[in-house]
């Protein structure tokens, strides 16, 4: 159903900021040296009050990326002032491309409304259906969910 309470929902569906990003990096070498630095900022980014969750993803031959969700925008801008991700984001900028070779970031915030059924519903724990799908932009009214009989 559709709902702006997702007060019994996972820590992740209470995130109203999501964070994409991924890093090309120049080889091996700089994915090895990568580490060092990137398992203390995880830890540091878990310890913060606004994290939610995050997943590590990877596309061949060198590039890294990462989804992550936090409370809202300022824990997430919080969490880039850290001193592990600074240490990080200089160490992959400085020197040209000797450690990585492209990168890009994308914020992204959620809309106020979105679904929940079950016992992730803060109105009530029934699993039910919406009667009508949320109107694409160009439309006044979305579709009903359910076919009429024929």
């Amino acid at each position: 159903m559709r709902t702006s309470d997702f007060s019994r929902a996972p820590r992740v569906a209470q995130a109203t900021a999501m964070f994409v990003g991924a890093t090309r990096y120049s080889g091996p070498r700089s994915i090895v040296v990568l580490t060092m630095t990137w398992f203390r900022m995880v830890r540091q980014m878990k310890r913060l009050d606004g994290y939610r969750w995050h997943k590590v993803y990877w596309e061949f031959p060198f590039t890294l990326g990462t989804i992550a969700f936090f409370r809202d925008r300022d824990a997430l801008l919080a969490f880039a002032r850290t001193k592990y991700h600074r240490q990080l984001m200089c160490w992959v900028t400085d020197h040209d491309t000797r450690n990585a070779t492209g990168g890009y970031i994308r914020l992204y915030n959620a809309e106020e409304q979105g679904y929940s059924n079950g016992v992730w519903r803060a109105e009530g724990d029934g699993m039910a259906h919406i009667d009508t799908f949320t109107p694409l932009a160009r439309e006044s009214a979305g579709p009903p969910v359910h076919r009429p009989s024929s």
